[in-house]
């Protein structure tokens, strides 16, 4: 079964991925999926759902199994508010790392991949003396420094959450050494994270409707953030009433940037052009490149979907 298809605004589109390349489906029937990570040692996807509290694997031969449960919420008393973990990430020792939503915190699973079980040690819940609000999404940089967003997502009333103890929506960056710093206050709803291949500008999707952009910040030699810009506006899309909001972000190797938002995933050069949208005809959570690099896994409210790309990431 494939799905949309591939909106060609220019032709530079072209060298990245065949204009007449579809979506194909890979497994449906989740509740809001997202996260998706590619462990290329063992050759399988994890990625959150996260309504259900799990993570899911996908194997090309066993397709869709429960990996981890539960992944985001770890409490014994019921709960709302989305409760699941969100961005998965593997750090340089090959364990797996989660936004938990639930448990407000970045967390590590302590059991390994080979035989998991719901076991996770704190990397960081709280910058100075107040908790986050529900952490997001996630990447590391050549340092080992792990660069976080934490908008109020997983807060059973959002931003007007009665336990929300920061005023703000924050991007961290978490050091080696456990030390945790605020690189950015100024954005409303903090989403995906990502670096270009130099690490020299972390990108940042802003999920609001009223101010749906993604930022372009340049990386000082310290880690810390030295200069924003808006790389990218849509409010123009989301005027017209395509489904989604700016979220999940990945980018290739030669700097585009595949990045989830209003109609699908949205393709931009590294200089904000946008040439085109891979149409999946839902609102789009995140994506991720694995196999060979060239295959686009794409997590898509209910769907589970990959197309075949000609960059690699």
């Amino acid at each position: 079964m494939s799905v949309g298809g591939v909106d060609r605004l220019l032709p530079d589109l072209d060298d990245l991925v065949d204009p007449e390349a579809t979506f194909e489906v890979l497994g449906q029937g989740f509740e809001w999926s997202e996260g998706p990570v590619w462990v290329a040692a063992s050759g399988y996807l994890l990625f959150s759902d996260i309504p259900q509290n799990t993570v899911f694997q996908w194997t090309q031969e066993s397709g869709i199994t429960e990996f981890l449960q539960p992944s985001g919420y770890t409490g014994a008393s019921e709960r709302g508010g989305e409760v699941g973990s969100n961005g998965l990430v593997l750090d340089s020792e090959g364990s797996l790392v989660l936004a938990q939503h639930g448990d407000r915190r970045i967390a590590k699973l302590e059991s390994g991949l080979q035989h998991p079980v719901p076991s996770y040690s704190t990397l960081t819940a709280a910058y100075d003396g107040a908790r986050f609000n529900s952490p997001n999404d996630l990447v590391y940089n050549a340092s080992g420094a792990l660069y976080f967003t934490d908008p109020p997502y997983g807060l059973q009333h959002g931003v007007n959450d009665s336990l929300k103890e920061l005023r703000y929506q924050g991007v961290y960056r978490l050091d080696q050494d456990g030390s945790v710093s605020l690189l950015t206050d100024s954005l409303s709803r903090p989403n995906g994270i990502a670096f270009s291949p130099d690490q020299r500008t972390l990108y940042v999707a802003n999920s609001d409707p009223e101010h749906p952009i993604w930022m372009a910040y340049d990386v000082g030699e310290d880690g810390q953030l030295v200069e924003g810009r808006v790389f990218f506006d849509a409010s123009y899309l989301v005027a017209q009433g395509l489904r989604g909001l700016p979220d999940g972000l990945k980018v290739d190797a030669a700097g585009n940037l595949f990045a989830t938002g209003p109609g699908g995933v949205l393709v931009f050069a590294p200089d904000g052009t946008h040439l085109g949208t891979l149409l999946t005809t839902q609102a789009t959570s995140n994506c991720a490149f694995g196999e060979d690099g060239s295959s686009l896994f794409v997590t898509a409210d209910m769907f589970l979907l990959r197309m075949r790309l000609k960059t690699t990431g």
